[in-house]
């Protein structure tokens, strides 16, 4: 099956995915693994994370986060003093959809207790993880051009985790840091309690 790519200098037919050039990459980073972790922090510079105008686009990918501690958020927010404190403010909104596994329950809504307006709080990326044997989450999180120093940095996140319900829940946030300062870091925690096992990888996409 051939596919079509369009360019500058017209249509260009390609076989496979392969040989397609010119549409951006995604360079791994980084790879932080959780073991009954307070906290997991990407920092420009520090042990090989790269987080600075290298790229424009940076992506962080959730897998396995199991909470030690049951309905606990997930959050994360940034830093512009090299993880010395994190507080930027942000604004954002989210919302989430979740259905039951015996399909008692079912919704879609607007999350206002995890939103935050121009707040310097961390913000919520999954609100209630189980943390029974196999409970869980997965996701990512996009953060646009942190290194700029005349734009705001918008961030999108998509996280699904496993509702106490039992059930799947999946929470969408976006929104961005109220800041024309540089962001060189990153933390991601639970409201209270460990990280107890999990990976967050750091990838830049040219």
């Amino acid at each position: 099956m051939s596919i079509v790519k369009l360019n500058n200098q017209g249509v260009k037919n390609a076989t496979a995915f392969g040989s397609i050039t010119g549409l951006g990459s995604m360079t791994f980073i980084k790879k932080l693994t959780a073991s009954s972790s307070a906290t997991l922090s990407f920092v420009d510079g520090a042990s090989g994370v790269v987080l600075d105008n290298t790229y424009k686009e940076y992506v962080f990918t959730f897998k396995n986060i199991h909470p030690a501690t049951d309905e606990q958020a997930f959050k994360f927010q940034g830093s512009v003093n090299t993880g010395s404190s994190y507080g930027i403010s942000i604004t954002s909104t989210c919302f989430n959809a979740y259905h039951a596994e015996d399909a008692s329950e079912a919704a879609l809504s607007y999350q206002a207790g995890s939103d935050l307006a121009n707040g310097t709080g961390f913000q919520d990326l999954h609100r209630h993880c189980s943390n029974s044997n196999d409970g869980n989450l997965g996701g990512t999180l996009h953060l646009f051009n942190p290194s700029s120093t005349t734009f705001v940095k918008h961030f999108i996140s998509t996280v699904n985790g496993l509702w106490h319900g039992p059930g799947s829940m999946e929470n969408f946030s976006a929104g961005y840091f109220n800041t024309t300062t540089a962001i060189d870091a990153i933390q991601f925690k639970f409201a209270s309690g460990n990280i107890d096992a999990g990976d967050i990888c750091l990838y830049g996409i040219a």
